[in-house]
């Protein structure tokens, strides 16, 4: 693994989970055949380190969406404990 574009990565996507998983989707679609965005620096470069690059170079990012606070979560009007 590239230590030099995982910290690059690490800078642009802080949330280590959230950058786990896209490393891991994006290398699936490689595996898969999809077409890596950036060059191989050499012919036996990962598809992990082809990920990691596209990140560190901003060609893939991820966001969340949907999340609030949770004193902005709306109030419910049942029993709460029977979801558990």
């Amino acid at each position: 693994m590239n230590f030099d574009y995982l910290s690059a990565a690490e800078e642009k996507i802080t949330n280590t989970p959230m950058l786990v998983n896209l490393i891991s989707y994006r290398t699936r679609q490689l595996n898969a055949g999809a077409r890596p965005m950036v060059k191989k620096d050499h012919a036996e470069m990962d598809n992990h380190d082809l990920v990691l690059k596209e990140i560190a170079q901003g060609l893939l990012t991820a966001e969340m969406i949907g999340t609030q606070p949770e004193s902005e979560l709306p109030e419910l009007d049942f029993d709460a404990s029977i979801l558990l």
